[in-house]
């Protein structure tokens, strides 16, 4: 029986015509063959599998060959090609740095190189893993690589060219070779299975593209491993089981039920998933492989950039014509934080599902499946709310539920608002602790939405999706807001802006404190004046501005209203601290010892 010869050993490349994705080097290296240019020393690197060894020995094959074609390549038929073919030749030398790295197989090196070839032009000394040489291996060859006999030809590999001594860097030319592409890869693989009269599907040819990630060698060992499973005939099934890839299908359909707001067929389609024997972060970093590709195919001019053969590129091209741009930016970066915390996660598989439901609210708020009945009785629909809810909660949260969300104050929505304190309770004095119910009332739970909001109260009361930004929401709910004139005075004011601050103490408590701290002011033509102390505060007013308005609006029945800011001139020691820096001297001026204290550890004060 004849011995079996591995595809990367039999289909290896003899001319450069024949290097698969090294263009741009094969073809320098056959001008400087033409020309006569040919260096003293070369360094090929790259990654694994992508033909620097190849090259290498085509070079010191082609440069000894006595009839070099016009284009650069050795003619296979004199006596030099002959003996290299036959792996006779005695102007070729291989060395493994790996095995062979020491000062003494250096010195054994230097010397060999002082003896001229007995036939041919140059000797060449191929050294491959270069990297593995110690620093006192690389001193000894650095006068030898500096000045060779005329006759004496170095090729360096290496992985690795970041582990080499610039002094060796600096003496040769350098040629970093790129990782093979998919399609280049998959052409090759092509070429093989006919030549081995294998019928390969093309989609199973680029999965193994794909898995190689630009290594050749890679992608030709795994084709001889399926091919010993499958025999003549290699589909994309037997692909996908053998090298346990996750199939395209599976992200097809779990972002259609996505774009659909089907939370439970989502969730079913990971359990099979996970149950098929795929980890949980492979599926999460696949999700947003595949969302990244929707988001290319979405435009003429970067659909190129897919990865994939001719069919799943139509389906790409169906789906992403179903999504918009700016839910696949959102549900891209959702994806990447889930993949970064995803090894922090005690609850693996509560982390990707809780990612899944976001990722359905994300894309359609109001058709999210677990907040409709079902014919079926599906399991997760047991622990649904939506039934029980209205009988018992109704009646104190209906005014509530019935008025339109402000976009930054959830809290208004799925929990009543504190009762508001009399308007002569008010005094920047007195600032009552409001923080800490909201907390106690609403706490966080894993069932979160995108935008923080619990997911049970948000699907059982039907509310509009709030993951736009505040900004537009509250334009665009003001735009709604029709025109109203009902006069309101000073205590009015008091009381609606307590209310206001509390309903926002949990989201954004530095904007509470400086709601609180001072009384508003109303003062002509409807316009309320907050007093803040330092332009962090103000900034912190301005941007959370259009959302109060609104809300002051809508409570006070006045569309005329208008807040204003004015920055308090009061010297720093008569305001209320607020950055880190006011709240130290703050300190200082009660307890003298905290800054010698910090003058004597050289300690500096946090920002």
């Amino acid at each position: 029986m004849d011995s079996f010869i591995v595809s990367a050993r039999k289909y290896r490349p003899a001319t450069f015509a024949t290097v698969i994705g090294q263009a741009s080097i094969t073809n320098t290296l056959k001008n400087a063959i033409r020309n006569q240019q040919i260096a003293q020393a070369f360094l090929f690197t790259g990654p694994r599998g992508v033909g620097k060894t190849t090259c290498a020995r085509i070079l010191a094959k082609t440069i000894n060959c006595e009839n070099v074609t016009p284009e650069g390549e050795a003619c296979n038929t004199c006596v030099h090609c002959l003996s290299f073919n036959k792996s006779s030749s005695f102007n070729i030398y291989e060395l493994d740095a790996a095995s062979n790295n020491s000062v003494d197989d250096i010195r054994n090196l230097v010397d060999q190189v002082r003896i001229p070839p007995q036939a041919g032009k140059y000797k060449v000394y191929i050294i491959d893993e270069v990297h593995m040489l110690s620093a006192q291996a690389f001193n000894a060859f650095l006068k030898t690589l500096e000045e060779p006999p005329a006759y004496a030809k170095f090729i360096l590999a290496t992985t690795e060219k970041h582990k080499i001594m610039p002094t060796i860097l600096s003496r040769c030319q350098i040629f970093d070779f790129r990782r093979i592409s998919v399609e280049d890869i998959a052409t090759h693989l092509s070429f093989v299975a006919q030549s081995e009269h294998i019928e390969a599907e093309a989609d199973a040819l680029h999965v193994i593209a794909q898995k190689a990630d630009g290594a050749l060698r890679d992608a030709l060992s795994m084709f001889d491993q399926l091919v010993s499973f499958s025999g003549h005939e290699l589909t994309y099934k037997q692909v996908i089981d053998n090298l346990n890839v996750l199939d395209h299908d599976y992200y097809f359909r779990i972002t259609s039920y996505i774009l659909s707001g089907d939370i439970s067929s989502s969730l079913l389609t990971l359990n099979e998933i996970i149950d098929n024997g795929f980890e949980g972060q492979h599926f999460i970093t696949g999700l947003g492989q595949h969302l990244r590709d929707l988001l290319v195919s979405q435009d003429k001019e970067t659909v190129k950039l897919l990865d994939t053969s001719a069919n799943i590129r139509n389906q790409y091209l169906q789906q992403a014509a179903q999504c918009s741009q700016g839910f696949l930016l959102k549900a891209l970066d959702l994806c990447n934080g889930v993949d970064i915390d995803y090894r922090n996660s005690n609850n693996k598989r509560l982390h990707l599902e809780i990612a899944l439901m976001q990722l359905c609210i994300l894309s359609n708020p109001e058709a999210a499946s677990l907040s409709k009945p079902a014919a079926a009785p599906v399991p997760l629909k047991k622990a649904e709310p939506v039934q029980p809810i209205p009988a018992p909660v109704k009646e104190p949260t209906t005014a509530k539920v019935e008025e339109p969300a402000v976009p930054f104050l959830p809290q208004t929505v799925v929990s009543p608002a504190p009762a508001a304190p009399a308007a002569s309770a008010i005094s920047p004095e007195s600032v009552a602790p409001a923080p800490v119910q909201p907390l106690k009332s609403a706490p966080v739970t894993p069932s979160q939405s995108y935008t923080g909001l619990n997911l049970g109260n948000l699907m059982s009361s039907g509310l509009k999706s709030i993951v736009n930004e505040p900004a537009e929401a509250a334009k665009a709910a003001e735009e709604e807001l029709p025109e109203q004139s009902e006069a309101f005075t000073q205590a009015d004011v008091e009381a609606i802006w307590q209310e206001m601050a509390s309903t926002i103490a949990v989201k954004l408590p530095n904007l509470y404190t400086t709601l609180t701290c001072r009384v508003p002011v109303l003062v002509e033509n409807n316009r309320i004046v907050v007093t803040v102390d330092n332009r962090i505060q103000d900034g912190e007013v301005f941007n959370n501005r259009p959302e109060m308005t609104l809300f002051l609006r809508k409570r006070l029945k006045n569309t005329s209203i208008s807040i204003e800011t004015v920055i308090s001139d009061k010297p720093v020691e008569e305001r209320r601290p607020y950055t880190d820096t006011e709240k130290f001297e703050a300190m200082a001026r009660n307890a003298p010892e905290i800054r010698n204290l910090k003058d004597q550890l050289n300690l500096d004060i946090e920002m």
